[in-house]
């Protein structure tokens, strides 16, 4: 269970030798969320104890150089793998995104090559993208090898595809496609996960794929985590003593297989009996609008407040002012927003699907179900239910919420972790040389 691995993660103590450490972070930003957030939270926790050798995509120079001039790191180096002149900015032309990740890949493996063959690298660690099914070059370097946490294994249930419409269907289908191609074909895949010395998958669906691809030491952990200053701001925003009425809120990207739609069709039947009730949908996307007229079929419009996107500061505020976060993502590796509501000491309502379902407990949520959108609906709206009826259980979620982010999800202690594995690695090389 991912649990006892990030408790394993907890209970490292910090490492006793400086080392080399090349990281890959295609995508790495500060101040950012999601995968830039892990990228560079991944900098600096390994430059506490480290010298590092970042490779980013040029794309990011823009906010890291910035930042760096205001906020010096001397012992981090970034690297910015130049691409072919036929390669378009995948700011300009996103769609592409996948193949320039692929090309950058191959040019960040061809400039250490070139440029950093005389560095003795201690440890090599492949972070961003979060995806098994795509190689890393980098991995045939001498160094040890480690990979992840990678996810993308996890899939929306068949049942759930009725529910999309059809642009959405045909772009799950693409993505499954795509990756069983990738994992099927790409020779590069297969030699990445034999490389790894250790590989670490978000979730069992991804742990099991990359254990057929041929990764030995396999260990599940997830790849969110919060900073120290994270946590103890959403610790100390103030508990809602009392549920009446109730509010949830959904937040993040309104994409289709986020499934917005599900938590909208749960609140229409909780709200038949709780009319004062209130759902708030934080966020922007393609989805927006087919929400919006859903909430006017359910008649529930009056009740359900779309803010559109908002600064991460007003999201904030708008969590600390509801009772429970409602998160029905249908294949998340992982979920940032829940590690943030849990530490805002706000239960969280979730599918027992994919990496939402390894971060949320019963000690600190409701993991409901979800065999078919049916029962889907009807199971979050008896877990909304059951936090209306019950202030204290909500008040008990939340504490063990923030118990549960502390202890196991705070990067200081990931950083820690992940240093002294490259120092282990790096001495069993070193025997193995002598």
């Amino acid at each position: 269970m991912q649990s006892e691995r990030v408790n394993d993660v907890s209970n490292k103590s910090a490492p006793q030798k400086r080392l080399k450490v090349l990281l890959s972070v295609y995508s790495c930003q500060p101040g950012k969320g999601s995968e830039p957030g892990v990228g560079w939270a991944m900098v600096q926790q390994t430059s506490r104890f480290h010298d590092v050798w970042a490779l980013t995509s040029a794309e990011n120079a823009v906010q890291i150089e910035p930042y760096l001039r205001e906020n010096p790191m001397p012992n981090v180096h970034f690297i910015y793998p130049k691409m072919p002149f036929w390669m378009p900015s995948w700011r300009k032309a996103y769609k592409l995104i996948r193949v320039h990740y692929y090309i950058w890949q191959i040019m960040a493996y061809r400039t250490i090559q070139r440029d950093y063959k005389d560095v003795p690298f201690d440890a090599v660690h492949h972070l961003t993208f979060v995806s098994y099914w795509t190689p890393s070059f980098l991995s045939r370097l001498s160094a040890p090898f480690v990979w992840g946490p990678v996810g993308g294994a996890e899939s929306a249930p068949q049942s759930f595809y009725p529910s999309f419409d059809s642009r959405s269907r045909l772009n799950e289908r693409l993505r499954d496609t795509i990756r069983w191609l990738a994992h099927t074909f790409d020779p590069f895949v297969r030699m990445t996960a034999r490389r790894a010395r250790v590989a670490f998958a978000t979730t069992q669906e991804s742990a099991a794929k990359m254990r057929a691809l041929g990764a030995k030491d396999v260990r599940t952990l997830g790849e969110s985590g919060l900073a120290p200053s994270e946590i103890d701001f959403l610790g100390n925003l103030p508990m809602l003593q009392t549920s009446k009425p109730v509010r949830f809120i959904s937040m993040g990207r309104l994409i289709s297989w986020k499934a917005y739609h599900l938590g909208l069709q749960a609140f229409a039947r909780f709200q038949q009996q709780n009319p004062e009730s209130e759902y708030w949908i934080v966020g922007d996307g393609a989805e927006l609008e087919n929400l919006k007229r859903l909430a006017v079929e359910l008649s529930i419009q009056e009740k359900v407040h779309f803010t559109g996107k908002v600064p991460r500061e007003e999201a904030m505020q708008k969590l600390a002012d509801a009772h429970a976060l409602v998160h029905p993502s249908l294949h998340d590796s992982g979920g940032w927003v829940c590690l943030e509501a849990m530490a805002a000491g706000r239960p969280v309502i979730c599918l027992n699907l994919g990496g939402p379902a390894t971060q949320v407990t019963p000690e600190t949520g409701f993991i409901v179900p979800a065999p078919n959108p049916e029962q889907a609906v009807e199971n979050l709206a008896k877990a909304m239910q059951a936090l209306a009826n019950d202030d204290a259980k909500r008040l008990k979620m939340g504490e063990s919420g923030r118990s549960r982010v502390s202890e196991l999800y705070n990067w200081d202690r990931k950083g820690e972790f992940y240093s002294s594995l490259y120092e282990s690695l790096s001495s069993k090389s070193e025997k193995g040389l002598r």
